[in-house]
């Protein structure tokens, strides 16, 4: 099984050591990792490893039955045998970019449950923006410029992002209500991962995010769009 290493909150940490368990043509799994292996909405991490007289990209990360696999390109040499030390290396510009924006949707999911009642009900994080799914929601464009200005009002506070696990019953008592989809969660799963962004907003989440709201710098909506019944999507970019 694979040592989910950024959890719960070491989700800065780029360069690591660790040792091979299984290798594959395809893939290679470690002991421990700091890839995020996606998931909730964010795409995994990308990056390389290299050992001795070897190295390759790392293409894509994912969960398999508690391993994660870390799918590989570009091999230089012969992949590691089980047992061998590699550096794993993660593509920091594009995890910090993932981390700021992800934390930015925390921030739109909150401030929409707050102004409007409306649930996020799916999300979407890239390098280049997000998407969020709301129901019931019906946006015009003076509800998307005001969601705009508070979201923008909030990050500007640069409250602190804590990423720790807590009881399952007290994050259920502390979640409002159309938050999160709580239910979702198999009921074994306890303690849960949280993100606490200060005083605003409390959200189980597996994802990377920054550490302060000052990193996310500004966010600007692009676009809504109707996706059926009384579901909304609103999408935003990270302004430069």
């Amino acid at each position: 099984m694979t040592d989910l290493r950024y959890l719960p909150a070491a989700d800065g940490v780029t360069e690591f050591e660790a040792t091979v368990t299984e290798t594959t043509d395809d893939y290679v799994v470690l002991d421990g990792t700091y890839f995020y292996p996606g998931g909730g909405g964010q795409p995994p991490d990308r990056g390389e490893l290299s050992w001795d007289r070897g190295r390759a990209t790392v293409v894509d990360a994912e969960k398999n039955h508690g391993d994660v696999r870390h799918h590989v390109a570009d091999v230089e040499g012969s992949l590691p045998e089980p047992g061998a030390t590699v550096t794993g290396r993660i593509d920091a510009g594009r995890r910090d970019r993932l981390r700021r924006t992800h934390t930015a949707q925390h921030v739109v999911s909150r401030v929409v449950l707050d102004e409007y009642g409306a649930a996020t009900v799916g999300n979407s994080v890239s390098v280049d923006g997000a998407r969020i799914d709301f129901e019931p929601a019906d946006f015009d464009d003076e509800d998307l410029a005001t969601v705009e200005r508070l979201t923008n009002r909030i990050l500007d506070r640069d409250l602190p992002v804590e990423k720790v696990e807590r009881p399952r019953a007290a994050v259920e008592d502390a979640v409002p209500e159309g938050r999160t989809q709580l239910d979702s969660i198999p009921e074994s799963v306890d303690p849960l991962r949280v993100v606490a962004i200060g005083d605003f907003d409390l959200c189980p989440c597996g994802g990377t995010h920054v550490d302060r709201l000052g990193e996310v710098g500004a966010v600007r909506l692009t676009n809504r769009v109707s996706k059926g019944a009384d579901v909304e999507r609103i999408e935003y970019v990270l302004e430069p």
